[in-house]
């Protein structure tokens, strides 16, 4: 019995940081023959129609990294792509400040990138980073300043053919750029506590107090 509050400390520390220090970044794609569009706001709203009813070939998927990221290695198609990719990453108050991202992409239709739903960035050109930031008409960027707490950083785009690899990046203060990935190091999104997620606080919760009970020390009356 002498163990359980320390099991019981484990089981609460497990469901408090079950997802900490990790971005989570989600690929949608759509079928679109959709041509370079007149602002951020139009990629975005062309972008979202077309990934909100994915065919063969297209679909979602959560990914570990946004290194060389393909929609044909990850879906199937490599012409006629609506692309979206949403990255959702918490920062700490210690993190706040001026922030920078970056996405090398392959848009030939050209792209917009948001932070928070404000446009940062956007492109109507072909754009084809080619895995060199160099290439100065081949990647979206922007900066902002970013408080603690969540954020979500979004990429549009539209690419007809041939699907090459993308990458997204951020800098934190006078940090190098690192890729956005499930090992990132950034502070968790707070999420919607599961069910599990409750069971296993409870079961800490309930431990802790047994644990305390059956330590405490009957009182004793004098006559």
């Amino acid at each position: 019995m002498k163990n359980l509050p320390k099991f019981a400390l484990s089981l609460i520390a497990v469901a408090a940081f079950a997802h900490a220090n990790a971005s989570t970044v989600t690929v949608s794609t759509g079928y679109s023959t959709a041509g370079a569009q007149k602002n951020a706001d139009a990629y975005k709203a062309v972008v979202d129609a077309a990934v909100a009813r994915p065919g063969v070939g297209y679909g979602s998927k959560t990914v570990a990294s946004y290194n060389s990221l393909d929609s044909s290695s990850l879906f199937g198609s490599s012409t006629n792509i609506a692309f979206r990719s949403t990255i959702d990453f918490g920062v700490t108050a210690a993190q706040a400040g001026s922030w920078s991202f970056r996405t090398g992409v392959d848009f030939s239709q050209g792209g917009a990138l948001f932070l928070d739903g404000v446009a940062l960035d956007v492109g109507a050109n072909d754009m084809w980073w080619n895995g060199n930031y160099n290439n100065s008409n081949g990647f979206l960027s922007g900066g902002s300043i970013v408080a603690a707490g969540n954020h979500t950083l979004s990429i549009y785009g539209l690419e007809s053919c041939c699907d090459g690899y993308q990458q997204a990046q951020f800098k934190a203060g006078n940090s190098s750029f690192a890729s956005f990935s499930s090992t990132d190091g950034l502070a968790s999104v707070s999420p919607v506590p599961q069910p599990s997620t409750y069971a296993m606080l409870l079961v800490g919760l309930g431990l802790l107090a047994f644990t305390g009970r059956s330590s405490a020390e009957p009182v004793k009356f004098q006559a």
